[in-house]
């Protein structure tokens, strides 16, 4: 069975984690990896997520598959750097947004790159974060696909299948609709919230009386900043859509309460309970 070339291109949590499941299954693979943080570089090599490092796109452009988990401003920088690849080389990107990224790609590889959305994660980051089953029954958004080459997106759907996600396909204007709904205003309500109870409340009292619900909203304000503005920039006009939307429905809250309707309230929160009829 011939070694498949895996090249990583950020090796915190997500590159990690592939890396895992990818040696769980029954191919041979080789991974070379890429990171500006010298520390992830050697973390990645003592946990054995990475066989090798290397220090220039040039080194990791002859990989069969190369994998960008970096930030997504990053990704669009990334892929105007590769100069000509090879016909089968696939270049699968695991950004949060899609559309930019789609539209940036240099025509003369556009079709070795396949934009891809593992819809997973946690807030922490880093090769130590990586986890063996982060992708498993997981979904992956393939974007786009059409502009990928054939091979490319056959590569791709069987590397998605490999580490057990469920695939779904959409063009990448309207992923980064969706996601502002369901991922990217989440996490800026999860900051919102964590700065308010921090400019209200003690530290003290925070400890003594925050509880699960109020960590489980809190908890992706933990997430990288620097990865998020990035997010937030790519997918603005969405975002404000999103904020714009939760304001409204916040304000409604509000003047429940203010003028005592609590039969209207108790309608709306049941309202809200029926999206868990969805997810469960």
């Amino acid at each position: 069975m011939a070694t498949t070339k895996i090249g990583i291109i950020g090796l915190g949590l997500m590159g990690g984690s592939l890396s895992i499941a990818l040696q769980e299954s029954l191919e041979l693979f080789h991974f070379i990896g890429l990171d500006h943080n010298t520390k992830h570089c050697s973390q990645a090599l003592e946990l054995g997520l990475v066989n090798e490092i290397v220090h220039t796109l040039d080194e990791i452009s002859h990989c069969d598959i190369i994998i960008l988990t970096i930030p997504v401003d990053g990704i669009i920088a990334v892929s105007k750097q590769f100069k000509a690849l090879e016909a089968q080389c696939t270049i699968i990107d695991f950004g949060s947004t899609k559309e930019k990224i789609s539209n940036s790609i240099p025509k003369e590889i556009r079709e070795n790159f396949v934009t891809a959305h593992p819809m997973t994660g946690t807030e922490k980051f880093g090769p130590l974060a990586a986890v063996s089953d982060l992708y498993t029954d997981k979904t992956v958004v393939l974007c786009d696909l059409e502009k990928s080459g054939k091979h490319q997106q056959n590569v791709a759907k069987k590397l998605f299948s490999d580490i057990k996600m469920q695939l779904v396909f959409m063009g990448a204007k309207e992923h980064d609709k969706h996601a502002a709904f369901i991922s990217h205003m989440p996490h800026a309500i999860s900051y919102s919230l964590a700065n308010t109870v921090m400019k209200q409340e003690a530290a003290t009292s925070v400890v003594a009386l925050a509880a699960g619900g109020f960590k489980d909203m809190s908890r992706i304000a933990k997430s990288s900043p620097n990865m998020w503005e990035d997010i937030f920039r790519q997918n603005k006009s969405n975002l404000l859509e999103a904020i714009d939307s939760f304001q409204a429905e916040l304000k409604k809250c509000q003047e429940m309460v203010e003028n005592e309707e609590w039969e209207t309230l108790n309608d709306w929160m049941a309202e809200a309970n029926t999206l868990h009829d969805i997810l469960e």
